[in-house]
């Protein structure tokens, strides 16, 4: 593992005075439509934690802004419901409360949210953001001020996943004073929540804790849950031009989430049983560190540098390897006396083995940037120049046992049989500059971001034997992008832009464990690549209304496919182009009164979602997995200035495929076949007396107690049956 940072190297390299400033200090953002929630944005002065520039009407690009006011009136249930308005995005919620969350954008498979660079603060939540891309955390809404997505040109800056889009979690500043606030929350399935944040400022800074708890029963029968963080937020404000921003976070989350799901026949009898889910677990635990410190050089130049620190460790343990084996029916296969597929029921778990997961990831970087106003030249200009170095190590280890005692990881690390032991580590320098050109009504924005990274793969133990097995390798990657914007009618931009994405090889994937000895040991898939290009507009124009339109193309070079169980290999050439489609009316602003009904939609159309050409001509034309055409949500609402926010509204997802060769019969295991479109009825009433400090809500998502499927990945999974909580929030 790569020796931790020493805190005096993370304060030599956060003052270094040649470091460039990010998004430090932005001046307030103008009025303009930033997304189809509100008729104009206007938003407070934009921290240094927002991926969005300080002119929105001049990215070039789509974007949607989820703000505080949203967030506060809709109190969404989990992150799955925060986002599923946003147009281009497709969640699979196959777990309960935004844990282990499936974000697709644009037609891209969803599976943990791996194409979609999930960000907090503007740092990485992946598991390992090179070598394994998983999105086992996001960020509790509890500690969010605003959600940003960025699905367009506007990627640049940021990396390594850049082939679908962004989602950064922007959390809630220091106070100015002092503050405090506690929630509390219970609903069905056994659900309950807390939330206390306490504060306090002053012009020297401030300093600001969050505690959070979360806990309650799962999707299935014997799924609980229960998930816990603390977070430490600090600002020191050193001088009119110096500021010390940190932060320090510990989340962990305890479950009995199952990794599998069921056979056909299981499923037809029960869709929400897991027969081993009281044995089953999944254990995480997360620490991260973030600091930054941001020197204002002038008005028109600021400094910023930013270090982060993540450690990941999560082991997961489960008694079925391949569901649906027993004609439909899921089997436990290590049991005690050399007994084999003995059918997996709660009475048999008990008595039986299974497989420990246990995997360590550690990452840590510094990135310098400087944001400068300039007429270099001769025309008035932003320009932003940075690089970020970054390191990783992870270590992904296995254990297998019969003995019923091997449900314990340390008896299974003790006495279990040691299958697995794989070392990976990622050294990454990545470098970018981009300007904005304001031209009159027209901006014009270039930019490039080079990708120079290193991964080194050590095989230490595999099968259960000794290995040895080594192996690296280097890759430069040419990212340029290049976006236009026109803002020539009032409140309105017209947008066009081009970039290259990329997404770096997994290099867990890379290794054929059935051929360590031979030339086939290193499969070496390759980085997916796409050009993306889209072009829309977005407008407040008329009163009381917004919308935005925009039309993608993502053309893949070499997408990367899961051909079986654990095996993934490049699918070859693909293409998803779609149309996004959002807006909103307010018709209390249009008819000048305080009565608000409002109505606020979003479609998303991904017409073509197929392989081009794939590696062995079997998939050519073919509708690629989990993409599914058709995504619309639409809500009605009302709201009053005497505190009253009341909606209704309903969320359709049509049909997908789950594999290449787009199998339409269900097979025993419940792997193949479709997932038939469903449609969910959401609601939400949130009550703020004037003059209280007191918010009163209640929230409820598939009132209607809709059965459907959402996933087929290892076997089914049905989706949230109903759920509906309430809670209290009082200010001090």
């Amino acid at each position: 593992m790569i020796k931790k940072p020493m805190m005096g190297m993370a304060v030599l390299i956060l003052t270094m005075p040649a470091f460039a400033a990010e998004q430090a200090g932005i001046k307030a953002q103008e009025n303009t439509a930033a997304t189809a929630g509100e008729e104009q944005v206007v938003t407070e002065k934009v921290k240094v934690t927002s991926i969005l520039p300080d002119r929105l009407e001049a990215l070039p690009g789509s974007f949607t802004v989820v703000d505080e006011k949203e967030l506060e009136s809709r109190r969404p249930f989990s992150t799955t419901e925060a986002l599923n308005s946003v147009p281009g995005i497709h969640i699979v919620g196959e777990n309960a409360f935004g844990l282990g969350i499936n974000i697709g954008m644009r037609g891209l498979d969803p599976r943990r949210s791996a194409r979609t660079l999930l960000m907090e603060d503007g740092v990485p939540l992946f598991l390992s953001p090179y070598a394994d891309p998983s999105a086992h955390y996001t960020t509790p809404l509890d500690r969010v001020q605003r959600i940003e997505v960025v699905k367009g040109a506007g990627q640049t800056l940021y990396g390594p996943q850049t082939v679908g889009g962004m989602i950064n979690f922007v959390t809630r500043p220091v106070p100015k004073e002092f503050q405090a606030s506690v929630t509390g929350i219970i609903g069905n399935n056994n659900f309950s929540g807390g939330h206390v944040n306490i504060g306090t400022g002053g012009d020297w800074g401030g300093i600001m804790l969050d505690a959070v708890n979360r806990k309650g029963d799962g999707i299935r029968k014997n799924h609980d849950f229960e998930i816990n963080e603390f977070t430490l937020k600090g600002q020191l404000n050193l001088d009119d031009r110096n500021t010390l921003i940190a932060k320090v976070g510990y989340y962990e989350e305890n479950s009995s989430v199952s990794e599998t799901g069921l056979g056909a026949v299981e499923y037809a009898e029960d869709k929400y049983q897991a027969p081993t889910g009281k044995n089953d677990s999944f254990n995480y635990e997360r620490k991260s560190l973030q600091l930054q410190h941001i020197f204002k050089i002038n008005e028109k130049a600021k400094l910023s540098t930013q270090f982060y620190y993540v450690d990941n460790q999560r082991a997961s343990f489960r008694q079925i390897n391949e569901p649906g084996s027993l004609g439909g029916r899921s089997a436990i296969e290590r049991c005690p006396a050399g007994t084999n597929a003995v059918a997996a029921t709660a009475a048999n778990a008990e008595g039986c083995g299974g497989r420990w997961r246990p995997r360590e990831f550690e990452y840590w970087g510094f990135e310098p940037r400087l944001d400068v106003s300039h007429s270099l030249f001769g025309v008035e200009s932003d320009a932003v120049i940075g690089f970020r170095y970054h390191r990783e190590d992870s270590q992904r280890n296995q254990y297998r046992g019969s003995d019923p005692a091997i449900q314990d990881l340390g008896y299974a690390k003790a006495n279990g049989d040691h299958r697995e032991d794989l070392r990976i580590d990622v050294k990454s320098l990545a470098y970018y500059a981009q300007n904005t050109f304001y031209l009159g009504n027209w901006t014009l924005t270039p930019g490039l971001r080079v990708e120079d990274y290193e991964k080194n793969i050590n095989v230490v133990r595999a099968e259960g034997v000794a290995q040895g097995f080594q192996d690296s390798n280097k890759e430069t990657v040419w990212l340029p992008g290049l976006g236009a914007s026109w803002n020539g009618i009032a409140n309105t931009t017209v947008f066009a832009g081009i970039h290259r994405g990329f997404a770096p090889p997994r290099p867990d994937r890379d290794i054929n464990f059935d051929d360590l000895s031979g030339q086939n040991a290193i499969s070496r898939t390759k980085a997916e690549k796409s050009t993306n290009t889209e072009i829309g507009i977005r407008s407040a124009y008329f009163k009381g209304s917004s919308f935005e339109a925009t039309l993608f193309n993502i053309d893949f070079d070499e997408i990367v496919i899961q051909e079986s169980a654990g095996r993934f290999i490049n699918g070859g050439k693909s293409q998803h182009t779609g149309i996004e489609l959002a807006g909103r009316i307010d018709f209390g602003k249009v008819y000048d009164t305080s009565h608000n009904f409002y109505v606020m939609a979003s479609y998303t159309n991904v017409f073509t979602a197929k392989f081009k050409k794939d590696t062995d001509e079997t998939a050519s034309g073919n509708r690629l997995p989990y993409s599914p055409r058709d995504i619309a949500t639409v809500n009605f609402g009302y709201s009053h200035p005497v505190g009253i926010d009341a909606r209704i509204g309903v969320d359709y997802v049509s049909q997908q495929y789950v594999d290449p060769e787009n199998s339409r019969i269900q097979s025993l295991n419940g792997e193949e076949g479709m997932i038939p479109s469903y449609t969910l009825l959401n609601a939400s009433v949130t009550y703020k007396p004037v003059g209280s400090k007191a918010t009163f809500f209640v929230s409820g998502h598939n009132l209607a107690d809709k059965e459907y499927l959402i996933s087929r990945v290892d076997g089914m999974v049905a989706g949230r049956s109903r759920q509906v909580f309430g809670g209290i929030r009082y200010d001090f």
